[in-house]
């Protein structure tokens, strides 16, 4: 015991044991543990409930953060890891499109007016409930998101990525994340006085050229040489090879998005279109080796979406005002883009997926929060009401999709329709 004592000197009092345990917590293995055994909490859940796997772990994360127990925060760490998560979800997503599927003027008009009718909705009802001009264009603007990886993480749960609305919803999704941007940066400009049309042409031509030259790029450059990789000696001698340089490249093109203002998950998402269609004999699979990579770290993603929100900052009025901001993004968006789709050629029920499918806020109305927070433009408040408004509608729709959307008989088209 004595010898014991020599390598333990400090378990035997109780405010050494607690340093001990403090440092045990703090350590990056303790909390890469505990979110993932908050990650499989929520899939207990999730099958408790027969909802989404999304589901369970933002309603898991929901309670372990600070609304409910408190147990975990938002820290750096939390948000990196959740950060590679969505990087790494949107990779293996573009692994299950082609370019020419998604890119279409159709799915551009759907993204439009997307975007248009949340915008005006959320500015209209924040303007009703008393808030000034600034606050309201921030609103609204937050309403013009949608997050591409909610939706696609559930399409692909549901086994649906390879439907014609799936595209849709993929295609007006990567859109509307651009148009996003730019209203994102034409209301910064706009609060600060500085807003013109010059600036707001040079961000849309940039987002433009980064998204179809980067999937040129890779389609005709990056993936040919991954070919050559494959047939390489060292290939050959190291399986592993050429995944790591693909994921080196998606990680690359991620930061390459962020550099011009884009979410990392647009160029996670034009990586893997990039490599659709590449067949490799001697390396490990591209989509398998990410797929394992996306079970860790999107669980650790959508489990952040919970922990980020906190009800204890809601007074009565404030949760008035979510309550109708969540109804307005829901209706808003299920509206907007509902009604183009059916009019470009998708049948009611695909209409409705379009709509529903393109609800989730997620992580984009998010950043738009903190974006208008730093710069005082919205309150602790209304910062609140937005990360909530984008987690319940984040809520929303899976329990649809798997509940009603997705039963019965789905739409059939001609071949090269809709």
């Amino acid at each position: 015991m004595q010898g014991a004592a020599r390598f333990l000197p400090g378990f035997y009092t109780f405010p050494a044991l607690l340093h001990c345990m403090e440092g045990i917590i703090g350590t990056v293995e303790f909390q890469m543990s505990l979110l993932l055994f908050v990650a499989l909490a929520g899939y207990l859940l999730a099958s408790r409930i027969n909802q989404s796997a999304v589901v369970g772990e933002i309603l898991v994360g929901l309670v372990v953060g600070p609304s409910v127990l408190g147990l975990i925060t938002y820290t750096d760490f939390v948000a990196s890891i959740a950060h590679l998560g969505a990087v790494i979800l949107l990779f293996v997503i573009g692994l299950e499109f082609e370019i020419k599927e998604i890119f279409r003027l159709k799915y551009a008009i759907i993204a439009l007016v997307g975007v248009i009718v949340p915008w005006l909705g959320g500015y209209w009802v924040s303007l009703l409930f008393g808030f000034n001009t600034a606050s309201a264009i921030f609103i609204g603007t937050a309403l013009t998101a949608t997050s591409i990886a909610i939706t696609a993480n559930i399409l692909k749960e549901l086994g649906k990525l390879d439907t014609e609305v799936a595209k849709a919803i993929i295609g007006a999704a990567v859109i509307d994340d651009i148009l996003s941007l730019i209203a994102l940066s034409a209301t910064t400009d706009i609060v600060s006085g500085t807003i013109s049309f010059s600036s707001v042409s040079r961000l849309v031509i940039i987002a433009i050229i980064f998204v179809a030259g980067g999937a040129w790029i890779g389609r005709t450059w990056v993936s040919r040489l991954i070919v050559k990789m494959d047939e390489s000696e060292i290939a050959g001698k190291y399986p592993e090879f050429v995944f790591i340089f693909a994921m080196m490249f998606a990680f690359f093109y991620a930061m390459c998005a962020e550099l011009i203002g884009l979410s990392a998950i647009v160029g996670g998402f034009i990586a893997g279109v990039s490599f659709v269609g590449v067949n490799l004999k001697r390396s490990r699979n591209l989509r398998e080796g990410a797929e394992y990579l996306q079970m860790i770290f999107a669980a650790v993603f959508f489990v952040s979406l919970g922990i980020l929100a906190d009800v204890h900052q809601l007074t009565v009025p404030i949760l008035g005002f979510l309550v109708v901001l969540t109804l307005v993004a829901i209706i808003t968006k299920v509206v907007g883009c509902a009604i183009p789709g059916r009019l470009t050629g998708l049948c009611g029920k695909d209409s409705l997926i379009l709509g529903f499918g393109m609800a989730p806020r997620g992580e984009v109305a998010m950043i738009v929060a903190l974006i208008g927070l730093e710069q005082g433009v919205i309150g602790q408040e209304i910062y609140v009401v937005i990360i909530l408004m984008s987690l319940l509608t984040t809520l929303i729709t899976p329990i649809i999709y798997r509940n009603w959307l997705f039963k019965g008989e789905y739409c059939s088209y001609p071949q090269g329709e809709p």
